[in-house]
């Protein structure tokens, strides 16, 4: 098996992927320097194949250091959050994410040189398709269209040219991988997380999932979404979208290539609510819902198409809404209780 450096390992989607990781027989070494969430624990932390450094991802020499031995690099560190997170720090996520992004191909491309870095699997965005027009959105898609009005989706766009062009000149391999909404449990408030009233209650992490669920679990009613709720989502299980995400790493035919990962089920958040409601409140209890004025830049419609990663990776993300929720309210229920939401 491999040996693979994942950066942002304690983030969201990070964990889901080092638990993928380890479950194929892999060797995974960790970086995170906790500047979302502050320390974390995870099942895995004394696993005997993860190996963890507290560091930051924009250190080319520390980074360098953990990838001598490495045949993967998984590019999943980022300033990243939800729609009023990228809103608040418009600047911050850019210019963050710029220096990871150019520090984190400076060491893997010595690495590619000069030890075994056989491919960089780099995590992108579906708001690489955030003016889009036309919908499924496929593969390449992105260079077609207008580029990102968000500064978070333009950079985004951006990790993929460094993609590109760390092939083009100095020909080190990439994946591109695109992850859609994820739904999953083990997420945390963000520290600086913005606070943000959306009628009586704070919104929680800016997700729309867990916020809904934690607005219902303390009483809103009538419940608050932003907007009038048409808004097009995919939301795809963290375990899914990890196990897409190595599975694109580990492809021999994903070699350069980029594939949006996704579940093919389209839901309105109107929809959202109304089984978040129906799960918590039971069928018997009313739904009603109140509009709050939408961000700026909350894209309508982000539909993916999935074909490319079903025919190439033979990949397809199983897990429906109902059992994500199934997992995802117990996980919030608990935290609503311990005052962590």
């Amino acid at each position: 098996m491999s040996k693979v450096l994942v950066t942002g390992s304690a983030g969201f989607i990070g964990g889901y992927v080092v638990e993928e990781l380890l479950s194929r027989g892999h060797e995974v070494v960790g970086l995170d320097n906790y500047s979302k969430y502050g320390p974390v624990s995870r099942s895995y932390d004394s696993h005997p194949r993860y190996h963890f450094t507290e560091g930051d991802a924009r250190d080319v020499e520390l980074v360098t250091e953990l990838l001598a031995d490495c045949d993967h690099l998984i590019a999943g560190a980022a300033m990243i959050g939800g729609i009023s997170y990228f809103h608040a720090y418009a600047y911050d996520l850019l210019a963050t994410n710029e220096r990871i992004m150019a520090s984190t191909c400076d060491a893997a491309i010595k690495a590619h040189q000069n030890g075994k870095l056989r491919k960089v699997t780099y995590l992108s965005s579906s708001m690489v398709f955030e003016s889009t027009e036309h919908w499924p959105s496929a593969e390449g898609d992105e260079r077609k269209i207008p580029p990102p009005l968000s500064s978070y989706g333009f950079q985004k766009l951006a990790v993929e040219y460094y993609a590109k062009a760390a092939w083009d000149q100095y020909k080190l391999p990439y994946t591109i991988v695109r992850p859609f909404n994820c739904v999953g449990v083990g997420e945390g408030r963000a520290l600086g997380e913005v606070e943000v009233l959306s009628g009586n209650v704070k919104l929680a992490m800016s997700h729309v999932v867990p916020d809904l669920v934690q607005k219902v679990l303390k009483g809103q009613d009538p419940l608050h979404i932003l907007g009038d709720g048409s808004q097009v989502r995919h939301y795809t299980y963290g375990g899914d979208l990890a196990r897409g995400i190595v599975v694109a790493m580990e492809s021999d035919a994903a070699h350069n290539e980029d594939f949006n990962i996704s579940t093919a089920e389209s839901t309105t958040v109107r929809d959202l609510a109304a089984v978040i409601w129906r799960k918590i409140k039971g069928a018997d209890v009313p739904l009603s819902l109140v509009s709050d004025d939408p961000y700026e830049y909350d894209v309508q419609k982000r539909v993916p198409d999935v074909s490319k990663s079903q025919k190439v990776l033979g990949f397809e993300a199983t897990t429906s809404l109902d059992e994500m929720l199934d997992e995802v309210i117990p996980w919030v229920t608990q935290a609503v209780a311990e005052g962590r939401l």
